[in-house]
């Protein structure tokens, strides 16, 4: 799996002008790809590392804090296109990425564990054309992925 993290003054998902999910608070906005070998395993050890991320502005002492500290609101996202190669050519090969028949079931997985870490969660709709809006703070983003193991 991999996953954009932002950290985020606020996200919103919509489709077709209406939104689906969001939130309007000092946040994570996070982006999830899948790829054929990954489990449910990964998904829950990369919903568990990102939740623990000591992201967030640090407090007068200095000591940064996580979204679980913070109770932070998360909007997922799903995103195959993480998952693109371009190595050759122009135009990006999908290959790398699950089909949705394995993906779907690891996006939920991801989601449903972070809510049973104590995380809001707000999700876009898997597999829809998506307009994804945010205010990235800081700017903090990060790539978080299980195939490279100093990430998982």
């Amino acid at each position: 799996m991999r996953a954009i993290v932002q950290r985020v003054n606020s996200a919103s998902v919509s489709i077709d002008g209406e939104i689906v999910g969001g939130f309007s608070a000092a946040g994570l906005c996070i982006f999830v790809g899948v790829t054929h070998t990954d489990d449910v395993e990964v998904a829950a050890k990369l919903a568990a590392k990102i939740w623990g991320l000591r992201i967030f502005r640090p407090t007068a002492t200095g000591t940064e804090r996580s979204a679980a500290e913070l109770a932070a609101p998360i909007l997922v996202v799903s995103q195959f296109t993480l998952y693109g190669d371009t190595r050759k050519g122009r135009r990006p090969s999908w290959t790398a990425a699950a089909p949705g028949s394995v993906s779907a079931p690891l996006y939920d997985a991801f989601c449903a564990e972070l809510a049973s870490l104590g995380a809001h969660v707000e999700r876009g709709v898997f597999g829809a054309h998506m307009e994804v809006a945010s205010v990235n703070d800081g700017p903090v983003t990060i790539l978080l992925s299980s195939d490279l193991s100093a990430d998982a």
